[in-house]
């Protein structure tokens, strides 16, 4: 019998990481960690939190989860979105969510942007997430991604003061302004 370090992290190894103040992810078995988010980043997340409870919930359309909370796509895979929809109650667990979730939200940090965009997306994509949000405080902007042929396609954005209708949810109207307030 050979030993040796483990090629691929999962989320057994995931749960034995002590709790400190980072957030840690695996991604394809790779362990990744930021640091805890700023206040403009947790200010941000919060109201756009309230702003899809609104919509979701009290349309008994879904549950609207916030960080920290784990998505465990895969035994390799497992991580903590800034907010997270779910639509099957069967995914839930007392692990956390398991499978994929009807929308997943990112809000940007400068030492999340290009993780977000690029490696996350990819990796969210690839499992089956439908629906990717990016928002970014600093630009004050909301991008929302719909999942078509293995990657994501903008459908609708948000600059500014404007509002945001999404076309895949009829009535869901966000007012950006409230977010960067």
């Amino acid at each position: 019998m050979t030993t040796g370090l483990k090629q691929k992290l999962d989320y057994d190894d995931y749960a034995r990481i002590p709790p400190d103040r980072n957030r840690w992810e695996i991604l394809e078995g790779d362990l990744h960690v930021t640091p805890a988010p700023s206040p403009l980043h947790q200010r941000v997340s919060k109201r756009l939190q309230r702003q899809l409870e609104g919509y979701f919930e009290t349309r008994g359309l879904g549950e609207v989860f916030n960080a920290p909370i784990d998505l465990i796509l895969t035994p390799h895979d497992v991580v903590q979105p800034d907010l997270v929809v779910v639509t099957d109650p069967n995914r839930l667990s007392t692990r956390g969510i398991e499978g994929t979730a009807a929308l997943v939200v990112e809000v940007l940090s400068p030492s999340t942007l290009d993780h977000d965009r690029t490696t996350k997306a990819r990796r969210y994509a690839a499992l089956g997430i439908p629906h990717y949000w990016l928002v970014d405080p600093a630009g004050s902007c909301i991008e929302c991604y719909r999942a078509e042929a293995g990657g994501y396609r903008l459908v609708v954005e948000g600059h500014g003061e404007s509002s945001l209708a999404h076309p895949d949810w009829p009535g869901l109207t966000l007012a950006l302004a409230d977010l960067w307030r």
